[in-house]
């Protein structure tokens, strides 16, 4: 599977507007508000992203993504996400972890597969465990992810820094085995949302914060 790496020359900087914060807020955690995210990639329902900045965490928003292969067929579909953080002067922020679940429902001879790549200023980020996973014939069940992310501070005690967070992620089911009888078989592979109060989260970014 080929996943897209680059970061579009023409993305716009959004901005986590934490202005505001005092040093003693910023150790506790953002404000609630809103922030723009920005999709790309055949596999993302268009103008449905939006992230909710919260406390550690920020919640991204979007409907639901999934592929679906009947037999023979082989269904390959991507979704990546731009996030500009722009922390101002008097701040360290550290993303520490990224959060996801879905679902897989596999014939047998049959196959699934998630591929995700976080990425911070256009490079890979390396990951405490293992952020992918593949699903073989006769799997149907719920799949959890809670990737730790390998990342130093964005020290932005004496400047601001502009930076960009994105998470690349890549579904491929596969029925090119798949018996064609019964019919209706067919392989599928879904990102599902996380049980919050504010939404359809796909996924969550969670932050530490330490005082300059």
């Amino acid at each position: 599977m080929k996943i897209l790496t680059g970061i579009i020359s023409s993305l716009t900087l959004l901005s986590l507007n934490v202005v505001g914060l005092s040093q003693a807020q910023a150790t506790e955690g953002f404000t609630f508000q809103k922030v723009p995210v920005t999709l790309f990639g055949p596999g993302c329902p268009k103008g449905t992203a939006e992230g909710i900045l919260n406390g550690d965490t920020l919640s991204v928003t979007f409907s639901a993504f999934e592929a679906k292969a009947a037999p023979p067929k082989v269904v390959s579909t991507s979704c990546n996400l731009r996030i500009g953080l722009n922390i101002p002067s008097g701040l360290n922020v550290q993303p520490i972890n990224v959060q996801y679940l879905g679902f897989a429902d596999v014939p047998a001879k049959g196959s699934a597969a998630l591929n995700v790549r976080i990425l911070f200023q256009g490079q890979i980020v390396p990951t405490i465990n293992n952020p992918n996973a593949n699903f073989s014939g006769g799997f149907s069940d719920v799949w959890d992810k809670n990737v730790g992310i390998v990342l130093g501070t964005i020290n932005a005690c004496r400047r601001p820094v502009s930076s960009i967070f994105g998470i690349n992620t890549n579904l491929t089911a596969r029925a090119t085995d798949v018996a064609t009888k019964p019919e209706g078989l067919q392989t599928q592979i879904r990102i599902d949302t996380i049980d919050t109060t504010i939404g359809p989260v796909l996924f969550k970014i969670k932050f530490a914060f330490n005082p300059c």
